[in-house]
């Protein structure tokens, strides 16, 4: 200020201005100043409160997230946590050596419960179905499911808990087996759907069976008694008439029965005359009573004596001494005892043959057996008198019969059952030995709920359907019962009204494992 003093003092003229610009620039500089210095205390005010306005929100979202149920954790037993606030639920599904149920097990502050102190209700929702409710009671140190949690486990879960006066909700989605596939990839791909409902089934079953000899109409043959073979005059697969001799043979124990026959007869007949002798002295009264009665006695007994021997010799199937082959006493006749065909031939020429040596088997051929084994869980399903068709493998011939006879007794190592059916083969093409496939019949039965055959798919190996709901599509294992070949009854698993796949559903299978399909537990 002296220095301006001083230049308006010397030159009051020039330096009178430069010092009236200079002070308005000093005030100007001040004025900014001060403004400048509001300005910062208003921005780091302005600045502090946003900070403490996010630091509330922040704290805000992690009170929301430590409410919200956790899902992605293991809880002790391998099962999934679920935790809300202080509260924690493991939820798993256990099913080793026993039906599937729900296990879960109670927490707080990280702490084990007791299961009876949280009263716990899970709901479960299946694409769809309708949503279903599992009750659950205390076991030991956790809370089971009173019924079974039937396959397959892929669903959504809503699990309201009550502890401690308080309720605490968790959900959680459970996905496996699923494929989602638009309508426009269906199409491209030829995958058609049905509607799964009734039907008046007439079920078949198909089983393996093979033809046998008609046991009914085959007799075996046998020379009962020892001797040696002469002549054999048939063949093995040789047609033969009922009374047909088939061999001769040479025995020494039949010449002797026809010599015990000869003498049995000559003493009958000598007997006899001495009875009509006696018989006609005693009515001359010119013998004794007692002489007719012991003559009558004898007859008796030669008579007895030679029905008996002529018995044994029928018995032998030997003809009478008198007629004997050739007059020779040693030689019997074989003869055919039915209409038929030589099946089996054990006898040769020069042979020593025993009484009971089966060296022929005769079969009336124009019928025969087909036999077919039934495992135990299908045998309710046969019945005697159901029609069935028999086609050969070994080529082509078809037949039909009925069932005869179906076995009472189940095999213990094989836990199965004989079932068998008469066939006519009056062309002779059902060769016994000929194995032969059969699709049994049975009665038409109003079934509530069938699906195509072709729908059905091993998955797992566990017989499996395709259930469409909207896009998405999952599998779902099912309980199959009667079929027909080309739709099966579906007992269990599948409900009337679903959509299903019916056509090409192998492609679903396979889109299904292109992605590892487990228990999310």
């Amino acid at each position: 200020m002296k220095f301006l003093s001083q230049l308006t003092q010397s030159s009051p003229i020039k330096y009178r201005n430069q010092a009236i610009a200079v002070g308005i620039v000093l005030v100007v500089g001040v004025i900014l100043a001060i403004a400048i210095l509001f300005t910062n205390k208003s921005g780091t005010k302005a600045e502090e409160h946003d900070e403490a306005g996010h630091a509330n929100e922040h704290a805000e979202h992690a009170k929301e997230r430590s409410e919200e149920p956790a899902t992605d954790q293991k809880g002790p037993h391998g099962g999934r946590l679920l935790k809300q606030g202080t509260y924690a639920l493991e939820v798993a599904i256990f099913e080793v050596d026993s039906a599937p149920v729900f296990r879960l097990y109670p927490y707080q502050n990280g702490k084990a419960l007791p299961p009876k102190s949280s009263e716990v209700t899970v709901l479960v929702q299946r694409l769809g179905q309708e949503v279903q409710t599992y009750l659950l009671k205390a076991e030991q140190d956790y809370l089971t499911s009173t019924k079974e949690l039937e396959e397959p486990h892929s669903f959504e879960v809503k699990i309201k808990a009550i502890f401690d006066q308080k309720t605490y909700d968790f959900q959680y989605e459970q996905i496996e087996g699923r494929v989602q596939m638009s309508e426009q990839q269906r199409k491209h791909n030829g995958i058609e759907t049905q509607v799964a409902g009734p039907m008046l089934l007439q079920s078949t079953m198909s089983l393996l069976g093979e033809i046998r000899l008609n046991a009914d109409n085959t007799v075996h043959v046998v020379p009962r008694l020892t001797g040696l073979v002469e002549r054999v005059l048939v063949n093995a697969g040789d047609k033969v008439k009922q009374g047909q001799v088939l061999a001769i043979i040479s025995s020494q124990l039949l010449a002797d029965q026809r010599g015990e026959v000869l003498a049995a007869q000559k003493r009958f007949v000598l007997a006899k005359k001495s009875f009509e002798r006696e018989k006609k002295l005693w009515e001359e009264k010119i013998s004794a009573e007692q002489d007719y009665l012991a003559a009558q006695n004898a007859l008796q007994e030669a008579e007895i004596t030679r029905q008996s021997a002529e018995q044994k010799l029928a018995a032998l199937g030997a003809n009478s001494p008198l007629s004997a082959t050739g007059g020779s006493l040693t030689r019997l006749e074989i003869r055919s005892p039915i209409n038929g065909t030589i099946t089996e031939k054990n006898i040769a020429m020069g042979q020593v043959l025993k009484e009971d040596a089966t060296i022929f088997t005769v079969t009336n051929l124009d019928t025969v057996w087909v036999e077919a084994v039934i495992p135990a869980k299908e045998l309710g399903q046969i019945k005697v008198g159901q029609k069935a068709t028999i086609s050969a493998t070994a080529f082509e011939a078809s037949t039909t019969g009925k069932v005869s006879y179906v076995g009472s007794v189940v095999g213990d190592q094989t836990l199965s059952a004989m079932a068998r059916l008469v066939v006519s083969n009056a062309k002779g093409m059902w060769y016994p030995g000929l194995p032969v496939n059969l699709v049994v019949q049975s009665a038409a039965v109003n079934t509530p709920v069938v699906v195509a055959s072709e729908a059905i798919q091993s998955v797992n190996e566990v017989s499996s359907v395709f259930i469409k709901v909207g896009d998405q599509f999952e599998v779902r294992p099912v309980e199959l019962g009667r079929t027909n070949g080309k739709f099966t009854e579906v007992i269990k698993g599948l409900l009337a009204g679903e959509t299903y796949v019916s056509k090409n559903s192998f492609l679903m299978k396979a889109e299904l494992g292109k992605s590892s399909v487990g228990h999310d537990d």
